[in-house]
């Protein structure tokens, strides 16, 4: 990637980004918002929790993302009798020249895209074997650590149906995913055109932007650029003044210092425990991708709060009463955007 000055290279970066998201519209009618959600968490290098209602588009969604940019695609459908060995590879014994030895055969976690379908349906067994890929780009097997390839990117998915036999991810594991995004329904214009252009004769195809020789070495150079967007001391102060008004004043894990955007009282009320520092790392990095798309070398306010609900609404967890009145972490974490407006300098 020519990177001659400063502005050329933001430059490519949002050609790159608008060629991708529209090789991505050609089969993917609507969720405009989500498609680029889920472009920002791979550029920031981070990976996405995407919860929705069987046949709304996210398996095709991820393969036309790793088609467009030409990477390896794994889809692996989550079940309560998937073992580790089923996702990251195992050991075989094999027949060489006369003597038998034992190989290790990959998984289908050794892919540049992976979609974990409905994840809550595995074991924290299984569960903690891709959380390992995802935190540290390696798998263990036998005691034997396999690097994996970057780009690395993992897709998530959450069933809200039949929620019995699941395995709901811990907050821990939660606090892993770059973004929590929410997949709705279509509507009806949506809806007519998915069911009128799924069903005719010839269907849309992508058009990969990059060569298969060079799709990963472009894409770790746009990663690369995304951290050296620039980001002033107050708007620091802004992103971490947020992750701090997630945290109720009432727990006993509660820093000591008055913090800079009081604590809504919603949070105070609806929320046990607030964001870690990788929410404040989601914000910054999803602000950074924010920037360039937009051709600025420094990022602002607004785009940080364009990240922050999918950033940090799967970081709150909520308490009884909040189950109780059906409040959802969105809507918390909108009001607090909402408070914090009038502390920006």
């Amino acid at each position: 990637m020519s990177r001659e000055t400063p502005q050329q290279a933001v430059r490519e970066f949002q050609e790159v980004f608008e060629r991708l998201r529209n090789q991505i519209r050609r089969v993917i009618v609507g969720h405009h918002d989500v498609v680029d959600q889920i472009l920002v968490a791979f550029f920031a290098g981070g990976h996405v929790l995407i919860e929705g209602v069987p046949g709304t588009g996210k398996t095709l969604m991820v393969r036309s993302l790793a088609d467009a940019l030409n990477l390896s695609f794994s889809r692996v459908q989550f079940t309560v009798d998937l073992m580790p060995a089923d996702i990251t590879g195992t050991r075989m014994v094999t027949d060489q020249d006369g003597q038998r030895r034992f190989a290790f055969v990959p998984g289908p976690i050794f892919a540049h895209v992976l979609l974990a379908d409905e994840i809550n349906r595995a074991t924290p067994k299984t569960q903690a074997a891709l959380l390992e890929a995802m935190a540290e780009l390696q798998v263990t097997v036998a005691g034997t650590t396999y690097a994996l390839q970057p780009p690395f990117f993992v897709l998530a998915t959450l069933n809200p149906i039949e929620m019995e036999g699941t395995y709901p991810l811990p907050e821990a594991q939660l606090d892993r995913f770059f973004f929590k995004v929410v997949l709705r329904y279509p509507d009806h214009l949506e809806m007519q055109r998915i069911i009128g252009s799924t069903t005719g004769s010839s269907q849309p195809v992508i058009e990969p932007i990059f060569a298969s020789e060079t799709a990963a070495v472009r894409v770790d150079e746009l990663r690369r650029l995304v951290r050296e967007v620039l980001v002033a001391p107050h708007l620091e102060e802004y992103a971490a003044a947020l992750v701090r008004a997630t945290v109720p004043p009432e727990s006993k894990f509660a820093p000591t210092t008055r913090a800079m955007v009081p604590v809504p009282e919603p949070i105070s009320r609806y929320v046990s425990f607030g964001s870690s520092p990788r929410g404040g790392q989601a914000l910054l990095l999803g602000a950074k991708v924010c920037a360039l798309m937009d051709g600025r070398v420094n990022i602002t306010y607004d785009d940080i709060d364009a990240v922050a609900v999918p950033a940090l609404n799967h970081r709150l967890v909520l308490n009884f009463a909040a189950i109780a009145d059906g409040i959802d972490p969105r809507t918390l974490v909108e009001q607090l955007l909402h408070d914090a407006r009038r502390f920006r300098h």
